[in-house]
């Protein structure tokens, strides 16, 4: 994943990696996966140890990746990895539901060839989230779904929704990490990717909108119940 993510970083800069694109995604990946839990806090110095880096690159990256929302950087205390309320996850997921249901729509509008392509890389997506599920794989399932739900982004065709969208698919995918052996068997995840992928596939705009907003507002309304059932104030 810090591979694809590094590849990503490039594709939309347009040049290739420098020191500190490679510290930011390394680093950003390792926040996402939780090696870096909420609430962790250490030195640059210990931080670019653990990452195999030089502090230098790894000080640009903690700056860009403060801007993101996921560290804080305190003053004579090192960087601290920002934890999520219950409060923050409810307010990310209806920030994706909008993005998720518009992105989908624009999708199932593109030209037939543009829709079927994006389509194609959704099912693959999709289809490795069920193999992993068969195999009993939770983090190669999330890692799955994660790629299907930027994908729906990515290929849309707006560049400012992408931009977006990424601050909180990232925590979002950080919340689905620490709850992944919390929630029940995600075994419908993927029949309702399929819905939004039929829908997109037959250029249904509104069934498109229809079914990816339903699909996020099911996530919301059983993770953050969850995380407050299980009395969990920070994650």
């Amino acid at each position: 994943m810090v591979e694809l993510a590094r590849k990503d970083h490039q594709e939309q800069e347009g040049r290739r990696p420098s020191l500190v694109d490679e510290a930011y995604a390394a680093l950003k990946e390792a926040i996402r996966n939780t090696a870096f839990p909420p609430g962790y806090q250490g030195s640059e110095q210990e931080i670019a140890v653990r990452l195999g880096m030089s502090r230098t690159p790894v000080h640009e990256a903690i700056i860009r990746l403060q801007e993101d929302g996921l560290v804080r950087v305190l003053a004579k205390r090192g960087v601290l990895i920002c934890p999520l309320a219950p409060e923050d996850i409810r307010e990310i997921y209806e920030v994706l539901i909008a993005i998720e249901a518009m992105a989908a729509e624009l999708l199932a509008a593109l030209p037939e060839p543009e829709r079927i392509a994006a389509s194609d890389e959704l099912e693959a997506a999709n289809a490795e989230m069920d193999a992993a599920l068969a195999q009993d794989d939770l983090r190669r399932w999330a890692d799955a779904d994660d790629r299907f739900h930027r994908l729906l982004v990515e290929r849309c065709g707006n560049g400012r929704l992408r931009r977006v969208a990424q601050t909180v698919t990232d925590q979002a995918h950080r919340a689905r990490m620490l709850t992944l052996k919390l929630r029940s068997r995600p075994s419908g995840a993927a029949a309702s990717h399929r819905r939004i992928l039929a829908a997109i596939r037959a250029g249904d705009v509104a069934q498109a909108q229809l079914e990816a907003r339903a699909h996020r507002v099911g996530a919301r309304d059983e993770l953050v119940p969850l995380i407050k059932d299980i009395g969990l104030r920070h994650m």
